[in-house]
This record gives structure tokens, sequence and C-alpha cells, in this order.
């Protein structure tokens, strides 16, 4: 079932959203993003006639109330974006009474589910390596079913439109879709366009295929590069893992970045990739400062001679350039991970370079997709997120469906 074959007219419908928003230190929304990802689905429901259940995570509260992580604070600006009165359920697991009297066309958020250890499904105060904590994880379990049994009871369908959770097991993003039957449990617009773009990069290649892959380790991407070997044609490794590689060919790094540790896998890598025939595109040169900030004293030094006290911290020139080359003739191309300390204004050139080719390659046909915190802030940063094929809200659920792995989220709707 798509969310465009159900008609919700008289009926109500449960969506778990991603509202997990920036809020300042008066409780204001700084970027309300994924509240206007979601508009399409709400919309729809709202169109065809329906009531509408809104639920969502904010922040870690680890089970308990935090008034800080309240949703009751984004009330107002969900009703703004939907441009309807918006009621507000203070408990999400005693709703029963406001899910009941919902009009066709009225709207009910609910609070924090995280406010309740059952959403995430996790033993509260006990270790794992406790001996009484398989019996609390079984138990919690049992919990987590009756949690996600009472939000189903709310309404007649259920839609996941929640990407950025879609890897993780919990009540509102898997469990709960065990309670609706196969014709009243679909995704949501937002989950659709994300499972497709996913697909568009592992399933529909149009070659060359080019990822770019950014950050500071290469332990937290080594499952997604090595999943990756079997499919790219190029890969770019940049950002602050540049310089576990740069020290694993002998080179010297000064204070840069580096997994001491992970030396010889960034050898295995680069052995890998030679023996499937990628292209493993590695920075040559480097910005490289005297300190950790914006300010400091810089030049452009090799990737394997920087200076002792000097630490890279963005693509040289000829790095770039060899970035380009890799990027413009693609057809297939994701991003995931800066080039550099983006965040500092004076460390741009690199993501910059890496975004304005991925743009031009995008104009001359290619499918992008950019995806994962850094990526999606740094496409923003520059004001060209319109410019690429496809902007990912969802970080560790991207990876994870690009490493291969199934997305409980999508497999409980999905099968």
């Amino acid at each position: 079932m798509t969310i465009d074959q159900y008609n919700f007219n008289g009926k109500k419908a449960i969506v778990r959203v991603d509202f997990n928003v920036p809020l300042d230190e008066n409780g204001n929304i700084t970027d309300d993003t994924r509240i206007r990802g979601a508009l399409p689905t709400l919309k729809k429901i709202l169109a065809d006639g329906g009531s509408l259940i809104i639920m969502s995570h904010m922040g870690k509260p680890k089970g308990k109330v935090n008034p800080k992580m309240s949703l009751a604070q984004i009330k107002d600006a969900v009703a703004k974006a939907l441009g309807t009165e918006v009621k507000f359920a203070a408990d999400c697991a005693a709703a029963d009474k406001e899910a009941a009297e919902l009009k066709p066309g009225e709207v009910l958020l609910l609070e924090n589910l995280r406010f309740h250890p059952e959403e995430e499904g996790k033993p509260v105060g006990i270790d794992k390596e406790d001996p009484g904590y398989d019996a609390a994880k079984k138990e919690m379990k049992e919990k987590q079913k009756e949690f996600s049994k009472k939000l189903a009871s709310y309404a007649d369908a259920y839609v996941n439109d929640a990407f950025g959770t879609a890897h993780r097991r919990h009540a509102s993003t898997a469990v709960i879709a065990d309670y609706f039957d196969a014709d009243s449990k679909m995704l949501g617009y937002l989950m659709e366009k994300e499972v497709k773009a996913v697909d568009n990069i592992l399933s529909d290649i149009k070659r060359p295929f080019t990822a770019i892959m950014g950050g500071s380790k290469v332990s937290t991407k080594i499952g997604i590069i090595e999943n990756l070997m079997d499919k790219v044609d190029n890969l770019i490794l940049c950002g602050g893992m540049t310089y576990t590689f740069a020290k694993a060919l002998g080179g010297n790094i000064g204070k840069s970045i580096c997994e001491e540790d992970k030396l010889q896998l960034a050898l295995d890598i680069m052995q890998k990739a030679k023996e499937k025939g990628v292209n493993l595109v590695l920075g040559v040169d480097c910005v490289a400062g005297d300190n950790f900030s914006n300010e400091c004293n810089t030049m452009v030094v090799d990737c394997r001679n920087i200076p002792e006290g000097w630490e890279g911290m963005d693509a040289g020139p000829k790095t770039r350039e060899l970035f380009k080359g890799a990027i413009l003739p693609a057809k297939t191309i994701l991003w995931n991970g800066p080039a550099g300390v983006f965040e500092f204004d004076n460390f741009t050139a690199g993501s910059r370079a890496i975004a304005d080719a991925v743009v031009e390659a995008t104009a001359n046909g290619a499918f992008s997709l950019v995806g994962g915190g850094d990526s999606v802030a740094c496409i923003n940063k520059f004001g060209l997120a319109d410019k690429v094929s496809y902007v990912s809200t969802g970080g560790g659920a991207l990876l994870e469906a690009i490493e291969g792995k199934v997305l409980p989220g999508v497999a409980a709707i999905k099968g």
C-alpha cells in the first residue's frame, strides 16, 4: 500500500515523523526543515478528509520526562505550517480520549515518545554486563509491544515518514506496524523519496559512479566504504581521515587527526581498491593551520609532509582539482562528509569545490545524492541544496541503507 492509494476519508491516521528539530535557549526552532519535509504527507491525509495524529521524538531524554525536550514547544510552529489548529496530548501513552474525540480535519500532536523507555526498548538502570540484563531486556521487549499496541489503538492507519529513525527498531518506527494489516500501513512521501534515492544509488547505477566519503575517522565509514568498493568507479576519501592514510603511507602529518590503530586498515582499503579497479582519490596537498581556529595561520603543504605543530584543516588546491576530475564526468554521485573543517569560513574551499563540481555534474545529467548531517549542513551553508538531485534527511539511516543493511522501519511496512 502506498499513501497515494489509500483514502483517509473518515479515518484516523497515526504518522511517525522526525520533528527532532533544533531549538534555541528560548525553545524557538532554529531550522524547520524537518517539519517542512513532512508537510506533503500530513496535508494529504487532511485533504482526504482524515484526522491526523502526529508522533515524534526529540533529543535523548533517556526514558524520562524533560521539559526542555517537550514537543509542546513546537506545537504552534506545526500548526502554522499546517495552517490549522493542533491539539496536544501531554502523555503519548495516555492519549485515548484525545484520539477518540478527533474529528475529520483535526490534528493531534503527541508528547515526546522517548519520555517512555518503551519507545527505544532498552532496559533502564542496568548495564549489559549485569547478570540480570538479559531478563530485563526480555521484559522491556514485552513492555515495548504493549506500548506499540497502545499507540496503534489510536488510529485506523499507520504512516511512517521518519527516515532519520528508520534504522532503529523502536516502538513507533517498526513494532507498531505489527498491529496494522498490510492495507493500512504505508510509507509517507518523504520516506518513499528517501528509499527511491537509495535505490537509485545502489540498484539503478548510471556510470561512472563517484562516491565522496568525508569525515574525521575511517573507522566510522569502513562498512560503507567496503560496500561501495563493489559498486563505484571512483571513490574520493577526504576530510580528517585523509591523514590516517597519509601516515599509513609513511608521511609526516604534524598534529593532524589520525587513527593510529587504523593504519593497516587504510593500507588494506588502498589494496582492495587496486584489486577491484576502483580509482581511489586521496588528498595530495592540504591547507594546514597552526591551531584549531578560524583565525589561525595557514599554509598549503603536501599531505605527507606537514610540519610539527601544524594540522591539516582542508583540502589543498591540487587536491580540489583531483576531486573535480573524478566528479565532473560522473553520472551517479553520492556525497557523505565534508573535505575539511567547513564550520570555519576560512576552511570551506575543499568542501565548496566538491559542492560546485557535484552541482555542475547534476546540471549535466548526473543523479546526485547528498546525505549525512555534515554534508547536508555543508550544502545548505553554500545555498546549493536545490541544485543537487536529492538531499537526504537521514544520517545514520542513509549510511546503513548504503551499507546494504535492512532498515527495520522500511521492512516493517514492505516486509
